[in-house]
């Protein structure tokens, strides 16, 4: 029971890393319709602009400590993705509104390209590392229960706890604020939001600066984890299933997808890979996304789309 104990909790904590990157898709296809395919890019170029000012700044400022050269990296990355945010509306989106979905996909697909380019040339291809002063080493939890105890890993549960906060922040924004009103109004029908007098324009580079946010915070975890290189752009296709089986409107369907395919992943590749030669963890997520688009293609929480003729 405590081994099983301990891939359902390291299960939960990558499903909520997953979600983290989930969400940046659901944010941009709420407000704009936009299937974002430079999440994973911006991701990247989040994680390798925080791991260069962390390294920069005490080498060019006063600034010593570790925990203050991390928070003012924090704050300069997100400074730069905000204006990734905004460049991205004013050169890119302002000028394909209204147009075929297909159009926009190939419109984010340029961008993840351009950024990992532009990431290269402007921060190097080397490995990085980002030290945010997690602990690494494993902890045993729950030993009066256990013979034992269930082994737990601190940073996991550091990270997933940094993704839960920043997972209630965004739900407060987005029920509580008035511009995560107007978010919601624009994600439910654009004409009609801009009728009443919702900037559709500024309302996309709000949301783009939430993603790109919820990028670096990720890009942040993640390296921390991982070291901070160019295979993190391949979390971001971690995340697919993860939204297909959310549902891709859906912030509550992110967070529950990213955690049933967490879980999933560690459960079968423990107890069935042995049968099978090991690997279903590299695949699982992708079986299961594609047996829920053959049965329910709107995600477990996602909207029903009927078509009247």
């Amino acid at each position: 029971m405590a081994f099983f104990l301990e891939i359902l909790i390291g299960g939960l904590m990558a499903g909520m890393l997953y979600s983290l990157v989930a969400l940046g898709f659901v944010l941009i296809y709420k407000a704009s319709g936009v299937f974002n395919f430079a999440q994973g890019a911006m991701v990247l170029f989040a994680a390798l602009a925080m791991a260069r000012f962390a390294e920069c700044i005490p080498q060019m400022t006063p600034v010593t400590d570790p925990i203050a050269a991390n928070v003012l990296a924090f704050i300069l990355a997100g400074m730069v993705m905000f204006v990734v945010a905004w460049l991205i509306e004013r050169l890119v989106l302002r000028h394909l509104v209204n147009q075929e979905g297909a159009t926009l996909l190939m419109a984010t697909l340029g961008i993840a390209y351009f950024l990992e380019g532009l990431g290269q040339s402007l921060f190097g291809n080397s490995i990085y590392k980002i030290d945010i002063g997690m602990p690494k080493d494993p902890i045993f939890m729950l030993d009066t229960v256990f013979p034992g105890g269930v082994l737990v890993n601190k940073e996991d549960i550091i990270a997933a706890a940094i993704a839960a906060a920043l997972v209630a922040l965004l739900s407060v924004f987005f029920q509580k604020t008035a511009t995560g009103r107007a978010l919601r109004a624009v994600a439910d029908d654009h004409q009609a939001a801009q009728s009443i007098g919702i900037p559709l324009n500024r309302i996309w580079v709000i949301v783009w600066c939430v993603a790109g946010v919820v990028a670096l915070v990720a890009g942040m975890i993640w390296g921390s984890k991982l070291g901070v290189q160019f295979s993190l752009t391949t979390v971001a296709l971690r995340a697919l299933p993860v939204v297909i089986l959310g549902g891709l409107t859906s912030v509550p369907g992110a967070i529950l997808g990213g955690l049933i395919i967490g879980v999933g992943e560690k459960v079968s590749e423990v107890y069935l890979g042995p049968f099978v030669g090991g690997g279903i963890e590299i695949w699982f997520a992708y079986v299961l996304a594609l047996l829920f688009l053959l049965v329910r293609p709107q995600g477990l929480f996602g909207e029903k789309i009927i078509d009247r003729v």
